[in-house]
């Protein structure tokens, strides 16, 4: 990395795959583009987090499936290290377990290796500005993993209520279903907003308050919905939709 391509304003990105073909046709499509610079590439999850600690890239795009260390291990590591590094998983794997997985381990953005070049390139984009991006075949098989988490795993006992039973307004799963109860009518606004993929500043502008305020706003909603990215913000806000 040179201190001339950092200053450029292009998008630093990391090249992550097990499979050279793969890295190499990544890097070709990626180095065309004019507001993209491919910083370095790794062929599993322990090059990766080496090679993020010591580049800093903005944006690692980061297969899952790789031999000593997987994906989800790698973007765990890279995004708790490396808060300005956003990690996009781009991956054959649409089981609901590895997806669910991934947004949990911090990524930003999801997609499939059947992806065109242009949504890659987009979501590459939307990625560094600070947007979560799902496809919505993934959308939809995060969201259902997250119903099946929240959902209760039975029905508790009516008819002997005794003296030391909780009352069920106090049960875990009823206060973890109350959350976007708790939300204010411009918290909501904003959660949709995040569910659109919209950046700060694009929000700031929808709904007329500073960057900085709305920012204020996305950290108390992540607080009480005790999510850890926007993207977890953007799925339990697509959960909430009820379905057509």
């Amino acid at each position: 990395m040179s201190e001339t391509a950092a200053d450029s304003g292009r998008i630093r990105v990391l090249v992550v795959d097990d499979q050279a073909l793969i890295r190499r046709g990544m890097t070709l499509m990626l180095s065309l583009e004019a507001d993209i610079e491919v910083v370095g590439q790794a062929s599993d999850g322990v090059e990766a987090v080496a090679l993020a600690e010591r580049l800093t890239p903005d944006v690692v795009l980061m297969d899952l499936h790789m031999p000593r260390k997987g994906g989800v291990a790698a973007t765990r590591e890279i995004t708790m290290a490396l808060p300005h590094t956003h990690v996009l998983v781009l991956t054959t794997l649409d089981d609901e377990e590895s997806v669910f997985a991934a947004v949990r381990a911090g990524a930003q953005a999801y997609l499939l290796k059947d992806a065109s070049e242009d949504e890659l390139l987009e979501t590459v984009r939307a990625v560094h500005r600070g947007e979560s991006r799902l496809t919505p075949q993934i959308a939809r098989k995060v969201m259902d993993q997250f119903r099946r988490l929240l959902a209760p795993a039975a029905e508790p006992p009516v008819d002997h209520p005794t003296a030391s039973s909780p009352p069920a307004a106090t049960t875990r799963t009823e206060t973890a279903l109350s959350g976007p109860e708790a939300l204010s009518s411009k918290e909501e606004k904003i959660l949709a907003l995040i569910a659109e993929g919209k950046s700060n500043k694009q929000i700031a502008a929808a709904v007329f308050l500073a960057e900085g305020t709305v920012k204020n706003y996305v950290s108390r909603i992540m607080e009480k919905l005790h999510a850890n990215t926007r993207t977890e913000l953007a799925i339990i806000s697509l959960r909430q939709q009820p379905r057509a």
